[in-house]
């Protein structure tokens, strides 16, 4: 399990992230030589480059995009611990908190929005209504 982190995003939000990576030992000579301690490092390697990969990412990316940024921890991952005789076979974004505050903020953006669609549509509703009203005053002078 890597540490819960605390990321600050391309577009300056702070999200809370939970992450988990699955490794084996590939070689158990060069995870006691290379490294002091192989399941601590691989810890706050994978939390570092979790932080690394999450902050050139915006908000969006991050929640939309969460099968692709996982490969791409992977990758690094895999690459990283290779010299360790350790091999990361799998790594997930188990969850993305997004502050309270800013979840309200999103939600009244997004309510917003829908009242000013709503509105438009009403509006071009009138505005058909008025030619039709006036195409049949035409017709009857």
């Amino acid at each position: 399990e890597i540490p819960p982190q605390e990321i600050l995003t391309k577009d300056s939000v702070t999200v809370f992230v939970n992450a988990i990576m699955y490794y084996k030992v590939r070689d158990a000579t060069c995870a006691v030589t290379n490294v002091d301690d192989y399941s601590g490092s691989a810890r706050l390697l994978a939390a570092t480059t979790l932080r690394n990969v999450l902050g050139t990412k915006n908000l969006g990316d991050i929640l939309s995009e969460r099968e692709s940024i996982a490969h791409d921890l992977h990758e690094l991952l895999l690459e990283a611990t290779e010299p360790w005789g350790v091999t990361v076979e799998r790594v997930e974004v188990k969850d993305v908190r997004v502050p309270e505050q800013l979840m309200r903020a999103m939600a009244a953006e997004a309510e917003a929005a829908r009242n000013a669609r709503a509105k438009v549509i009403a509006a071009e509703g009138e505005h058909k209504a008025s030619r039709a009203l006036r195409q049949a005053a035409e017709v009857i002078m």
